[in-house]
């Protein structure tokens, strides 16, 4: 249960420096967090342009009964057709003796996500 823990808490330092480094490199990015009981369940980040905030990015998670996220979905706003693009999606599975890690890429052209299995990490707690 504490690898579960250090992982999920790995994975979130993971991703809050990633937003900390985007908003170095970018000091125009904007976070809004959308949390349900306490658990943070989406994320839009936003980008000023011209004085004007505009759509940029979206993060959506899932969790399973134990609050343990299950899945991460990126997408990217997409100007032209006013609309969010699926852009990346993690998935997270639990057992008694190891957790999994697995990275979807979007593919436009099969309208799906594709596993990328050289990314697929599998620890044991």
């Amino acid at each position: 249960m504490n690898l579960i823990k250090t992982l999920l808490i790995v994975v979130t330092i993971f991703i809050a420096n990633s937003t900390v480094s985007a908003a170095k490199l970018n000091n125009n990015l904007i976070y809004n967090a959308e949390e349900v009981n306490g658990v943070k369940v989406a994320e839009t980040v936003y980008k000023m342009n011209n004085n004007l905030l505009t759509k940029f990015m979206k993060y959506n998670y899932k969790y399973n009964k134990n609050n343990q996220m299950t899945e991460n979905l990126s997408q990217k706003w997409n100007t032209e057709s006013n609309s969010w693009i699926n852009d990346l999606k993690i998935c997270y599975t639990y057992d008694s003796k190891s957790v999994t890690t697995e990275y979807y890429k979007w593919n436009n052209k099969k309208n799906e996500f594709i596993l990328i299995p050289s990314m697929t990490i599998t620890m044991d707690k």
